[in-house]
């Protein structure tokens, strides 16, 4: 690979035929960072947090009645003695939950992949589209749970992106009060067992189920910052998670916990409740944190933001992602040492990573994830726009759909996650659908130079010239080793 194909396809997204290839890559990719828009147009008319969450508010407020209508009329009695008795209103119920799921993951959750694919097909700066889904993938949740369905998207648009270019420290803090990850780890429901709340609730209603989740504070600790096995005990994670207590959201619950916790402001906003916090200090990693309410938390996600260790497992993962899937050494310490001397501060950190000689080996480094090889195959044809339902299908069928990894590690960024013989043979299904949207006429010998600059391989030059087709030639170089990896 050539310095400009690196540039193109390791650091960014691949080329555009419409965009002119930089002359001097380095200073090309180094200018991306101060030229970065965290809320490109289409970004910025995906659906907010406030609307999802009035329009959520609105109609549970319509079902409500329904519900308690129904728990009046079939008393548990009756429900135990006759299983069906009552159950075609609350079926009726429970179908109605369960369209509006459908509509909240048809109208949310594809439009706002829809927005991340068409701001990745257009963007000027690949190199920075390309660290948002990294982090976005560090700070991994997962849309399939109910809970999320319907905000997924918004974590990375309102948490990861306005951060991608500030402090490692701001975008942890934005994460980890995100309505999405408080949701997806459980956390909203967290409450200390000697808080007020508990003591209310072990009082007067002692039967009822509540308490600490350790969720959150696990993979804030393990995946988050300071990584696996590293400096921190089961005992830490269930102190941290002590102090977590309280970060939960508005509108959560109208119950009576909900109430007397004093959860206000407006639906779908991170809130500390004082009330469901656990009292006392913590002593974590051998620190002591006497701080009381969201202090406490604070104060650890302060020291977690620039421990060494953090520091270590953050280079350690960018190395993977831009040198290979076995990390240089070298280069992690560099930019570890980059991480620890800033503060955390990212834009040095990806300066260092720009700078460093083993992110530029003319080899090609990495096997391209699905959601790489469909973004790059779709930008070297030059489209700007991909209808949403299209992309979440091609990504369900390539094996990455849109924010949904199997768990809250993320994606795998290695290739024998994607390199697989039923995995590539799928993207040769894809690629032949990706080439039906091409402009007519497109000469794909003509294409693939303006692609892979003085990096196209004579294999490759012949098996385009002597394809049968235009539309055939499209669709191998789609699939060839130059496209597939980077």
């Amino acid at each position: 690979m050539s310095a400009v194909a690196i540039a193109l396809n390791r650091f960014g997204h691949g080329a555009r035929p419409d965009q002119p290839l930089p002359t001097d890559p380095r200073a090309w990719l180094t200018q991306q960072i101060a030229r970065f828009d965290p809320r490109p147009p289409v970004i910025a008319a995906a659906p907010t947090r406030r609307q999802i969450a009035t329009e959520l508010a609105g109609y549970l407020g319509e079902l409500r009645p329904l519900l308690q209508q129904q728990r009046r009329a079939t008393p548990p009695a009756m429900v135990d003695a006759a299983p069906g008795a009552g159950d075609g209103e609350m079926n009726n119920a429970v179908a109605q939950v369960r369209r509006f799921v459908g509509r909240q993951a048809r109208d949310y959750y594809a439009t706002m992949v829809g927005a991340r694919t068409d701001a990745a097909l257009t963007s000027d700066t690949p190199f920075m589209e390309r660290l948002v889904h990294f982090w976005a993938n560090h700070f991994a949740i997962s849309a399939n749970k109910l809970t999320t369905v319907g905000i997924g998207g918004l974590l990375e648009f309102e948490a990861i992106r306005p951060h991608v270019a500030g402090r490692f420290g701001d975008m942890l803090n934005a994460v980890e009060r995100h309505p999405a990850m408080l949701l997806y780890l459980d956390q909203a429901a967290s409450i200390g067992p000697n808080s007020p709340i508990a003591q209310r609730v072990a009082r007067f209603a002692p039967n009822r189920k509540i308490g600490l989740n350790e969720n959150l504070a696990r993979e804030i600790l393990e995946l988050h910052t300071l990584g696996v096995r590293t400096s921190y005990t089961q005992a830490d994670v269930t102190e941290f998670a002590r102090a977590m207590t309280g970060f939960t959201i508005a509108g959560l619950n109208r119950g009576p916990i909900a109430r007397l916790a004093g959860t206000g402001g407006a639906p779908g906003d991170f809130v500390f409740a004082g009330a469901i916090h656990e009292p006392g200090e913590r002593i974590i990693m051998g620190k002591r944190y006497g701080q009381s309410g969201e202090a406490q938390a604070q104060a650890v996600l302060n020291d977690l933001a620039v421990h060494p260790a953090t520091a270590r497992h953050i280079a350690t993962k960018l190395a993977r992602h831009f040198a290979g899937d076995t990390p240089p050494p070298a280069m992690v310490a560099r930019l570890e040492a980059a991480f620890l001397q800033s503060g955390g501060d990212l834009p040095t950190v990806y300066r260092t990573i720009i700078a460093s000689p083993e992110a530029w080996g003319p080899a090609s480094a990495k096997f391209k994830s699905p959601w790489e090889w469909g973004l790059s195959s779709m930008r070297a044809l030059g489209l700007r726009q991909v209808p949403a339902q299209q992309v979440t299908g091609m990504q369900l069928q390539l094996g990455q759909p849109v924010w949904r990894p199997g768990s809250p590690a993320g994606f795998d960024d290695i290739a024998g996650a994607w390199a697989g013989p039923d995995a590539v043979m799928r993207r040769v299904e894809v690629a032949q659908r990706i080439v039906q949207r091409a402009a007519p006429g497109v000469d794909a010998r003509a294409l693939a130079p303006k692609l892979f600059p003085a990096a196209l391989s004579s294999a490759t030059r012949d098996v385009l010239a002597n394809a049968d087709s235009p539309e055939q030639a499209l669709a191998l170089l789609l699939v060839a080793p130059e496209m597939m990896r980077r």
